[in-house]
């Protein structure tokens, strides 16, 4: 089999069609070619990997053909408006993927500001252009203001520039100003083209090669402010950013009692005030979408006063910059302090973070999502089309979109013209699905806890069980805190189940309390303690029923993982023999290793990833110091790949060993090979340190340590090469903000479910005047996972998620992830580094620069 990835066009693709044909007579190959127009030669013999048939007199013409029908796609990368963290990690995407994809790289330095200056400020990227940038925040390719590319001169500049190299193609990451100005400046290309043609600044040949400009919107911003898209690049870093600095400060709040109001950023969008409330416990946020009533102070010192009664000790109130009341008039944290202090009486203090909100390194959710939407933009700039509008890059359901730019960018605006309307209705609806859902979740589990506003009638009233089952998480705190706090507001009688089903057996039982589950949203780990205990293997189920009717249990609510989900598949099955099994049972996913059926992400594997991105991120730097260093990092994952693959891209891992695919001698020879080709291609006064993934379960054989040797012996000296067991450190410490926030929500769709599937028998009950059964519910899908699918929570049924899952192997059957796993080895360059290949780029860049 024959690759080449250098020709894309119809063009070639119609040659190869005719080459094909032309040996159609041949009985030992097949010529054809791959959905990108790749050149393919298959044999019915077994053939080794050749850049060339040399038994094939027609491959050397078709190979021929193929160059000279296709000069490579040369396309630009420029950094806008406010830096983001994660651009860095785009931009890397997107020179990587492009030059794998055989087009020509460049970098626009400076932003716009750079294409009107034009000269050293567009450069010609390779692929060492971009090593090591995953783990940097901000962009390196700077970003800056400029007033020149908002004239008409200014862009004629531009295009002098761009056309001068010959690029016809530009990447684009920045806001919702950066984006616009991009999609005008396509706009006005001809037009501009025309008039440098007639100025006799370029050629009339230079103008018609150049006819049309491709333009292709990444969004990066912290505000995560734009439409169409639910999460954009450097919205999650900041989130973090902030909820590090407002759990630092909620430790000295507590130890002196006091009030915090704390400042984030969010001019016309509350979504970094909102999730940071929810994330650390915050008594009230004021985001400019949803604003309060004019009296806002009122309902401010009500709720602040009613949990200091409850026995908090501190005062927490995060404020969007751009928090508004419904008279429009702004909402600023020193009122809020004048107002807590002089109504309440507390000692309130203002914190306004400003810029350190941009700071920092990345986290593991915006290097891969800039990493999937960067090589989405390659593709979308490789299939665009002189008459289609440009694309924008996105996120939604859990899956890379792309969608008209200039709809999306009206759509972002008219959020701004309707607050200032005072459609506060339509405000919330333009953002992401979630964006209402989450406000409503956070009101519901800690504003409307005065006892009436959302009480359910007294018969419906349930005593709910909560308990931790298998490894700890990040995130099970969270939940059970939200589960705690939403059940009481309801109405309803949480109890609190010590060390999972075993805990339930011996009846470690304790009513839960408001004040009880305060300030377990940033604690990692399991306060209730846990275990892999499961119902009928390790547990007696005859036992857990008895105590689930000793204590009137009517509703139970499991935190874990797939100990967790055998657990329920048991219950499920026991029902018939009892009784008191008979009522809703759901799992809340809480694994690192994302392993739980009817989910697409379990609670802890985001923190998860971003302590093993946090520890490759030293790792690598320790390699790089030594030089010529590879550290084959062991993780967790039982058997899934999930956290190799993930954290391999987050971290720009070299290669990653997962059990969906396995080990053998002949890869891991081509691993060594390809590190081979890579240190010889490295400057050997700057050679590069490099990581590789192996998922704990993937070999009996081939160990950790096995791999190491391999490595290091056949390395033959160019390299070395160690090992790292990250073991227990990957469950984290602090559960991350995406973390909280998913345990918050699932934590409320939990209770609504046992609602849901108590209310009709509690209802029958009351009518007839008879007490309430225990038998409250026999339905199959009372029994259940409450997991995320694309941006809705959903309810799967145990029965039938049995269909979906490996049971051997302790995960689902289908893993949407794994598409991933190809970029890890196609970013890291692999059959970029052999001979033959940099010869091929030596010639690219000799024909670039006109030389024989």
């Amino acid at each position: 089999m024959d690759i080449r990835s250098n020709a894309y066009t119809q063009r070639a693709r119609d040659q190869i069609t005719q080459s094909s044909l032309s040996c159609a007579a041949l009985h030992d190959r097949l010529y054809a070619r791959d959905p990108i127009g790749t050149p393919l030669i298959f044999y019915n013999k077994p053939h080794g990997l050749l850049r060339r048939d040399p038994r094939d007199a027609d491959a050397e013409e078709m190979e021929q053909k193929f160059q000279s029908a296709c000069a490579p796609r040369k396309i630009a990368v420029l950094t806008s408006g406010g830096d983001a963290p994660g651009m860095n990690p785009c931009v890397r995407a997107v020179v990587r993927y492009g030059i794998a994809m055989g087009c020509q790289m460049f970098a626009v330095y400076e932003g716009y500001q750079g294409l009107v200056d034009g000269g050293n400020q567009i450069r010609k990227m390779d692929w060492k252009s971009v090593r090591g940038w995953t783990h940097i925040g901000g962009t390196l390719i700077g970003t800056a203001r400029c007033k020149d590319f908002t004239q008409r001169e200014g862009r004629l500049k531009a295009v002098q520039n761009l056309v001068e190299k010959g690029i016809d193609s530009l990447v684009v990451c920045g806001g919702d100003g950066s984006l616009t100005g991009a999609d005008v400046f396509r706009a006005e290309w001809p037009g501009l083209l025309s008039e440098l043609e007639k100025s006799g600044s370029i050629t009339k040949e230079t103008a018609r090669q150049h006819q049309h400009l491709n333009i292709v919107g990444l969004v990066g911003s912290i505000d995560n402010d734009m439409a169409k898209t639910d999460i954009t690049i450097g919205a999650v870093t900041s989130l973090h950013r902030i909820c590090e600095c407002v759990d630092a400060i909620n430790t000295t709040a507590l130890s002196h009692s006091r009030a915090f109001v704390v400042e984030v950023m969010g001019r016309h969008c509350g979504w970094l005030a909102l999730m940071a409330g929810i994330a650390t416990g915050a008594d009230f946020v004021f985001i400019p979408e949803r604003p309060p009533p004019d009296d806002w102070r009122s309902d401010l010192c009500a709720v602040a006063q009613r949990h200091r009664k409850l026995g908090k000790r501190k005062t927490l109130v995060i404020v969007a910059e751009g928090a508004i009341d419904l008279s429009l008039n702004p909402i600023k944290a020193d009122d809020i302090k004048t107002t807590l202090a002089e109504r309440l009486g507390l000692d309130t203090r203002v914190t306004t973070l400003g810029h350190v909100q941009r700071g920092g390194s990345p986290c593991a959710a915006d290097r891969i999502l800039a990493t999937t939407q960067g090589v989405e933009a390659v593709r979308a700039i490789l299939a665009a089309k002189p008459d289609t509008p440009s694309p924008v890059i996105g996120m939604s359901e859990n899956r890379v979109t792309s969608t008209p730019l200039m709809e999306a960018v009206e759509l972002t605006h008219e959020v701004a013209k309707a607050i200032h309307a005072k459609n506060f209705a339509r405000a919330m609806e333009l953002r992401d699905p979630q964006f209402a859902e989450e406000h409503n979740a956070f009101n519901a589990s800690t504003i409307m806890d005065n006892g009436t506003d959302l009480m359910v009638p007294s018969h419906q009233r349930l005593r709910i069980g909560i308990l931790h089952v298998g490894a700890p998480a990040g995130g099970m705190n969270s939940a059970t805190r939200t589960a705690v706090r939403y059940a009481l507001n309801r109405g309803h009688h949480p109890i609190v189940v010590y060390n999972g089903f075993a805990g339930l057996v011996r009846g470690d039982i304790e009513d839960a309390t408001w004040i009880g589950v305060d300030g377990w949203t940033a604690r990692g780990g399991s306060e209730l303690g846990t275990n892999r205990h499961v119902p009928g293997v390790d547990v007696d189920v005859g036992m857990i029923a008895y105590q689930l009717q000793k204590h009137r249990i009517q509703a139970l609510l499991v935190i874990g993982g797939f100990e967790a989900y055998s657990g329920l598949v048991s219950l499920e099955k026991e029902r018939m023999n009892y009784p008191a099994l008979c009522i809703p049972i759901c799992l809340l996913p809480a694994t690192i290793s994302n392993n739980v059926p009817g989910t697409d992400f379990s609670l802890g594997n985001d923190t998860s990833l971003n302590a093993i991105v946090s520890a490759c991120d030293a790792i690598a730097q320790s390699a790089r110091s030594s030089r010529r260093r590879v550290f084959v990092v062991e993780v967790q994952g039982g058997k899934t790949g999930y956290l190799a693959v993930e954290a391999g891209l987050a971290s720009g891992a070299n290669t990653v060993y997962i059990p969906e695919e396995g080990i053998s001698l002949s890869r891991l020879q081509s691993d060594v090979n390809h590190l081979m080709a890579l240190y010889l291609d490295d400057d050997p006064d700057k050679s590069e340190g490099r990581i590789i993934l192996r998922t704990e379960t993937v070999s009996d054989t081939y160990t950790t340590d096995v791999i190491s040797n391999i490595l290091k012996d056949e390395g033959h000296e160019f390299f070395d090469s160690r090992t790292a067991v990250l073991g227990h450190i990957q469950q984290g410490d602090t559960p991350s903000p995406l973390d909280r926030i998913r345990a918050t929500r699932l934590a409320m769709h939990a209770i609504r479910f046992v609602e849901a599937h108590t209310s009709d028998a509690l209802n029958d009950a009351h009518n007839s005047g008879s007490p309430a059964p225990i038998e409250l519910t026999t339905a199959p899908e009372s029994i259940a996972v409450v997991g995320i699918a694309g941006n809705a929570v959903k309810y799967n049924s145990v029965k039938d998620l049995l269909a979906e899952t490996d049971i051997k192997n302790r995960k689902p059957r289908a893993a949407w992830w794994y598409e991933h796993r190809d970029l890890v080895d196609l970013l890291a360059g692999r059959g970029l580094f052999t001979p033959e290949a940099q010869a091929c780029i030596r010639q690219d860049q000799k024909e670039a620069l006109n030389l024989p």
